[in-house]
């Protein structure tokens, strides 16, 4: 009867027990790894902070706020602009992705960096200023929109456009028969790629520009928790409540209305835009044709061995802690187990989990545990595992249990793991490529990863290393989604967006 309900989940030749191979493969390899990651505890009384910090957001301050208003109308303008900014930009591309070599290379390429990353490079150029906040979301995610955009638009019935007369247009076959039928996936998706920029745009807040983040870490670093737990509440608040105040039907007053809180607009010397794109971020001596000096500037380089190392590991480690949150927390909010008070309880701590960046994690687990991976891998875990657990268990409250009178483990071992596994395994693989690009991102925190090269880099003015290293991060982000692909399961049984 257990076979039944998860029909070839052990048997020799099953798609399951490759699935099962993959999974402990890569435990195996983390747990080999493990000892050599930096996982102290350094800090002096980590207890007594994490108290501090529950306290703080369990009795926040409102009143200590200092201009909260103006901070979450910057957030949201920045988050919508950049979104809509990404979508002018990524929608014609997704027209010709499949068919350019060149488009999927640069999309490919301006996706695998981290906004953050794009928003130090840009704030060079445009200072602290709505257009570098706008540049650092619209252009990576012009490469997402480009890339998601395009799967969904080939995966559009073919039935409708060879119904139309012949001789009809190309631009109106797409506008009368192909764009209807997938308008909504389009839709939902331009959606979720919007509650995703609000988090960015408070993230922007770490490099200066002021967000909600600008705030909350200043407060976090401070030790005013009182005060980052109101910050941290508004933040909540902001996300759980984006179907009232972003309703489509009021997004054309809420986007003109963003627009008088972007200002004021930099004044941008033409000239020093041009020098510092064609001469500050290339080498010199590759400038000059200087073959000997080239090397010398490549020799002057940090050692990126380490860095690159504990990249891969972190993200080794992230990918496998998500694994083991999401099979750990996926059961609290299926309607499979617990009654409905658990269920909303649990729900309310991934949607929590998953809504919180994982620098700001990785920036709170600093502050408690001292400097190390640790707070970066518990970030990573928790944010990632938190997001593919809630995915999970609306799979699994689509499925019907065979077998009533089985206990809860049996219940969630026998039937319904092997069948939501699948795609909970294909969503893990999937967001392989977003947690290398986080771990990088981590290095701003101190984590010896390239990020912090990076981060360190752009404070000594050396942009041409900078570039370089950006350049490195984005080849490496594109060897290990291209790894992800190939390993992941083709039959993805949670189609959502947050898969993408």
């Amino acid at each position: 009867m257990a076979e039944s309900a998860a029909p070839g989940i052990l048997r020799g030749d099953s798609p399951g027990l490759r699935l099962a191979r993959r999974s402990l493969a890569l435990i195996a390899l983390c747990a080999v790894l493990l000892p050599f990651a930096d996982l102290a505890v350094v800090a002096h009384d980590p207890w007594a902070e994490l108290g501090r910090m529950a306290a703080g957001l369990a009795l926040p301050h409102w009143r200590e706020l200092s201009s909260p208003l103006h901070a979450i109308g910057l957030t949201v303008s920045v988050a919508l602009w950049g979104t809509l900014l990404g979508v002018l930009l990524g929608f014609p591309l997704a027209l010709v992705f499949f068919r350019s070599r060149l488009v999927r290379a640069g999309c490919a390429f301006v996706r695998a960096i981290h906004e953050l990353f794009w928003a130090l490079l840009f704030l060079q150029v445009f200072g602290l200023s709505a257009v570098t906040a706008l540049a650092a979301l619209a252009v990576p995610y012009a490469g997402i929109f480009a890339k998601v955009y395009a799967e969904i638009l080939e995966q559009t019935p073919a039935a409708a456009a060879d119904s139309l007369p012949p001789g009809v247009g190309r631009l109106s076959r797409f506008v009368y028969a192909e764009l209807p039928l997938v308008w909504e996936r389009l839709a939902a998706y331009t959606r979720y790629r919007f509650e995703c920029s609000l988090r960015a745009s408070v993230l922007l807040g770490f490099v200066g520009l002021p967000t909600l983040g600008f705030h909350l870490e200043s407060a976090f670093r401070e030790g005013h928790y009182h005060e980052a737990g109101a910050l941290l509440w508004l933040f909540y608040l902001l996300i759980g409540s984006i179907g009232l105040w972003a309703h489509r039907r009021l997004l054309p007053l809420l986007a003109l209305g963003c627009l008088f809180l972007l200002g004021p607009w930099p004044d941008v010397d033409a000239g020093l835009l041009w020098r510092f794109v064609s001469h500050d971020l290339w080498p010199a001596p590759l400038l000059n044709g200087d073959p000997a000096g080239l090397v010398a500037w490549l020799g002057a380089i940090p050692d990126l061995g380490p860095a690159i190392g504990n990249t891969l590991l972190l993200g080794l480690m992230g990918t496998v802690g998500a694994l083991v949150i999401a099979l750990l927390l996926w059961p609290l909010a299926s309607r499979h187990f617990g009654n409905r008070a658990s269920r909303l309880g649990g729900s309310a701590l991934l949607i929590g989990l998953r809504s919180t960046p994982e620098l700001m994690l990785a920036f709170i687990f600093l502050l408690l545990l001292g400097p190390s991976m640790l707070p970066a891998w518990l970030a990573l875990a928790l944010h990632n595992g938190a997001l593919i657990a809630f995915l999970a268990a609306r799979h699994a409250d689509g499925v019907e249990p065979g077998m009533p009178d089985l206990t809860a483990s049996g219940r969630y071992a026998y039937e319904l793991l092997p069948r939501i596994y699948p795609g909970l395994l294909a969503l893990l693989f999937y967001r392989a490529e977003v947690i290398i690009r986080e771990t990088a991102l981590l290095g701003m925190l101190g984590v010896a990863t390239l990020g912090f090269h990076i981060d360190s880099s752009f404070q000594y003015l050396m942009f041409d290393q900078a570039f370089f290293l950006l350049l490195v991060t984005a080849g490496l982000n594109i060897v290990v989604d291209a790894v992800a692909r190939r390993y992941r399961p083709r039959e993805v049984v949670m189609d959502d967006p947050c898969s993408r």
